[in-house]
């Protein structure tokens, strides 16, 4: 019996779109023969290790590089059903039945079939697929009868067993909850069947977590050893990102053209990745230009500047950093938007102002500082009492 060989190729028509990308492809290799399966990933040349076969510089290498394991992992075990059926094993007869639907027969293939079909983004459904994976660890396979609340409550005590924060396991519930209203949508289960409909997700409050004016100093005046220096392109896109009130998705999707300059002013335009909302902010207003010297030290470098590793990966540098900053915070790239709006808010800029420049759809959303920026006052205040006359 020959077995098939398999491996990505990148580029294989040796051509780049006009993004500068070209599609990677899973290679089927038997007798001398090949054919390709597409991965539906696009990639600039430095993004692809050949012979690691990994996805590198990536913002979502992580998530692409599981999708990469998926499909492999899938396309052999197509390939040894064929086997164990007693059927001779052809290159077009695996192409014929990997494209071939499967019927949907437990409740974990319906799930994982529907995330792969929906029009979402490509960063929220690789978090679905998380919670699709969590679920097949949990239980290899969930038939729909299955689906009771009692199955639905050991799912959660395996998550808390697993260490996961109650808002985490929060998400992947959720994400649980969604599929199962849409396989009683599609009437694979009944309604009286739900097994969510006795089950109520339990969350924490969201405490906002932002640096001081003082913390944001530490960060600026940072030296970096020559050992640590590879730390310094997150220092900046994070700094960066507290002076804009950009998000970690919308900083990564920047490109040169959403910086435009006017004599001596600075505006950063795009359209915010979460929200569809067109925002564009004074840079040269906003934190004394901070942001436009940053972009000047990357002068004919905007694309570099803005391509960062994996949110995680990053997140783990700005933990060093703040620990190198003597901050005792835990901070992460969403903790720069949160800097921005509190310390906007707390030097009195109009809450609707800050509501356009972070691109929030709602003031309500904005308004959510607001608690945090009342705190800070009396902070502020309890540490300047004027003595008594």
């Amino acid at each position: 019996m020959d077995k098939i060989v398999y491996r990505f190729v990148y580029n294989r028509k040796n051509h780049l779109n006009q993004a500068g990308k070209a599609l990677l492809q899973l290679e089927a290799l038997l007798q001398g023969k090949r054919c390709y399966f597409s991965t539906h990933v696009y990639l600039k040349p430095n993004q692809w290790d050949k012979l690691h076969q990994r996805i590198i510089h990536h913002p979502l290498a992580s998530e692409l590089n599981r999708k990469l394991d998926e499909l492999l992992i899938d396309t052999e075990r197509t390939e040894l059903l064929m086997w164990r059926q007693g059927a001779k094993v052809t290159l077009d007869k695996l192409r014929a039945a990997v494209a071939k639907p499967r019927p949907l027969t437990t409740f974990l293939d319906f799930f994982h079939h529907e995330v792969q079909a929906a029009s979402i983004r490509e960063s929220t459904r690789q978090n679905q697929l998380t919670t699709w994976q969590l679920l097949r660890r949990f239980r290899p396979s969930i038939l729909f009868g299955e689906l009771t609340l009692d199955l639905v409550m050991q799912f959660e005590q395996y998550l808390h067993q697993r260490g996961f924060h109650l808002n985490t396991i929060a998400k992947h519930m959720k994400h649980f909850k969604r599929y199962v209203n849409l396989a009683i949508k599609r009437r694979l289960m009944s309604v009286e069947m739900n097994p969510f409909s006795q089950y109520r997700i339990r969350s924490a409050t969201t405490h906002y977590s932002f640096l001081t004016l003082e913390e944001l100093q530490r960060l600026e005046v940072l030296q970096l050893s020559q050992r640590q220096y590879g730390m310094q392109h997150t220092l900046d896109a994070f700094l960066f990102c507290c002076y804009s009130g950009l998000r970690y998705s919308d900083f990564i999707h920047l490109t040169a053209d959403n910086v435009a300059y006017q004599d001596r002013e600075c505006w950063l335009s795009y359209r915010s990745v979460k929200t569809s909302v067109e925002v564009r902010s004074p840079l040269h207003l906003l934190f004394g230009g901070k942001g436009m010297a940053l972009l000047a030290k990357y002068s004919g470098r905007e694309e570099d500047f803005f391509q960062l590793g994996s949110n995680s990966n990053a997140n783990k540098q700005l933990g060093a950093l703040a620990e190198l900053a003597g901050i005792e915070k835990h901070i992460t790239f969403h903790t720069a938007r949160h800097t921005n709006a509190t310390l906007l808010i707390y030097s009195g800029v109009n809450i609707t102002t800050v509501q356009r420049l972070l691109g929030h759809r709602s003031v309500r959303t904005t308004q959510g500082y607001t608690d945090v920026m009342d705190k800070t006052v009396i902070l502020d205040l309890e540490q300047h009492q004027l003595p008594p006359s």
